[in-house]
């Protein structure tokens, strides 16, 4: 085998950008990846023409000009934009907390109405606190929406998510919860948001167009980390001279302190033989007794007005919450403090490696967005 530069494991968004600057740099690159496709979570397959976003919606959006640029340059982004609506018994409503929300919630028309409720309920919760910080999600919710959306809007929804009660979950999670005195449905505060046009796969294609990628290939079944008595593998110093390594950070040391926890997603995607099923891409459902969290159509992520009914049928994936378990996909890192304290003592292993990077949510254990994650393989010096 040919000897490389970098060896990058993972086909993700943070391989793919860091073996596109790596190529532009003019070194020589191979990527693995354990899956049958390229494109790690973003992988969109095509199905009765609509680009099915496979690992669940993924929607690009930041304040970043040049991460924005960067991603333009390899293939164009339209202008769709997150508006999602919560159902919960029913009844719709608009998301992220705002004008219109507080409006199907209460009727109210003015944000002097809105404010006021919300105060009220807001003081209740403080009331309850007796001047102490919130312990947990439940509490801190009240604190910043009130009792009546936490109840409809958060609650059964977060449990969902997270299987666990919002009892027991740590109230950072929500510190941040946005919420708007004006009639905007747009999820996101970020200058610019879209999706690749023809899908991620397009975009995935034009950052590896070039390079070395084998698919099906397992980096711990095929190398190892160190000396190893398994003669059927080989070193990966012998590929290249450097790892760029984007998968579960436990697994690169081979469990030695113990497993991370993970929540991951199941989905049951369905044809619908209809043109638009549900006239949104995203509807949340909040209520505990539905057991799916949420529903996605696919095609309103890239087809808008007349196009919509051009394409007769439809496709649409339900999506089911779960605690991970092993031979599962890992997708959200359980945030609490028995796993940050055991993900630290990784990252400090981590970094004493001098010719491996660790890149991505998977690596670092860390929840990220597409733009971070394209931001942080830019700023890596190659």
């Amino acid at each position: 085998m040919q000897k490389y530069d970098y060896l990058i494991v993972g086909s993700g968004l943070f391989g793919s950008v860091f073996a596109y600057r790596a190529k532009q740099a003019g070194k020589r690159c191979l990527v693995i990846d354990k899956r049958p496709h390229i494109g790690g979570n973003v992988y969109c397959e095509n199905i009765e023409g609509i680009n099915v976003h496979k690992y669940g919606a993924h929607i690009f959006h930041t304040s970043n000009k040049a991460v924005w640029d960067f991603v333009n340059s390899i293939v164009e982004f339209n202008r769709y934009t997150n508006c999602p609506v919560a159902n919960y018994r029913g009844t719709l409503y608009n998301l992220p907390f705002n004008m219109n929300t507080f409006y199907q919630m209460w009727h109210v028309t003015t944000p002097q109405q809105a404010h006021a409720i919300l105060e009220e309920q807001r003081e209740e919760a403080r009331t309850k606190l007796c001047g102490r910080e919130p312990a947990n999600l439940e509490e801190q919710a009240r604190l910043l929406i009130g009792n009546d959306i936490y109840e409809a809007l958060i609650k059964g929804y977060t449990e969902k998510q997270w299987g666990r009660k919002c009892s027991d979950l740590p109230a950072f999670i929500i510190k941040r919860l946005p919420v708007r005195m004006i009639f905007d449905n747009n999820y996101f505060n970020d200058k610019y948001q879209g999706i690749p046009i023809g899908g991620y796969t397009r975009l995935i294609d034009g950052l590896l167009e070039g390079t070395d990628v084998r698919l099906e290939c397992d980096f711990f079944r095929e190398f190892c980390t160190g000396s190893s008595s398994d003669d059927t593998k080989i070193c990966w110093q012998e590929v290249a001279d450097k790892l760029v390594y984007t998968g579960p950070l436990d697994e690169f040391y081979d469990y030695r302190f113990g497993k991370l926890q993970y929540r991951t997603v199941s989905f049951e995607t369905v044809v619908e033989d209809t043109p638009n099923y549900q006239g949104n891409a995203v509807v949340n459902y909040t209520d505990r007794e539905v057991p799916y969290t949420r529903i996605i159509e696919h095609k309103h992520f890239e087809m808008f007005g007349q196009e919509v009914y051009d394409c007769p049928k439809t496709v649409i994936s339900r999506e089911y919450s779960t605690e991970w378990k092993p031979g599962m996909e890992p997708y959200y890192p359980v945030n609490d403090d028995r796993n940050n304290e055991l993900a630290d003592k990784y990252r400090n292993l981590a970094a004493k490696e001098s010719d491996v990077i660790f890149g991505g949510r998977l690596a670092d254990y860390r929840y990220y967005d597409m733009a971070p994650i394209v931001e942080q393989a830019l700023a890596i010096e190659i």
